[in-house]
């Protein structure tokens, strides 16, 4: 086709792929932001060169005061007294069997802390992973 003189060519430009690219950009950044799991309470992890992959359902942190705190999902970390722990670890097994617990125990917890809820784990057959950081 011949381009009389005087005719414009207009060039139309579709918003519809670029919705498209930040639609999935959301859905993403959705996605990911539930992964992330908050841990307000600081402790010092001890290091180990191996690192859970696995998503904690269910947290139970001992700082460095001997404070307890227990969370479940994306929950923050509620102080409890010791009595407290394997009542919510009952109910957070019966909710999902197949779960596992995270214990986060700062490295100047006396050993000794780390058994207890170890046992509580053990006694109501509860998986647990003991959480630690990278070697540096």
């Amino acid at each position: 086709m011949a381009l009389k003189q005087g005719m414009k060519i207009e060039a139309n430009f579709s918003m519809a792929s670029m919705t498209d690219v930040i639609f999935l950009l959301l859905i993403f950044f959705m996605i990911t932001s539930t992964i992330v799991v908050p841990n307000a309470i600081q402790v010092a992890l001890p290091q180990s060169s191996q690192q859970s992959e696995m998503r904690p359902v269910t947290r139970v942190t001992i700082d460095r005061d001997l404070n307890y705190y227990i969370a479940t999902g994306n929950d923050t970390e509620q102080q409890v007294a010791f009595d407290a722990i394997t009542p919510f670890l009952q109910v957070a097994q019966s909710s999902d069997p197949s779960s596992f617990v995270a214990l986060y125990a700062d490295e100047s917890v006396p050993y000794g802390e780390v058994v207890k809820i170890l046992n509580i784990a053990n006694k109501n057959n509860l998986n647990m992973v003991l959480m630690t950081r990278p070697e540096e």
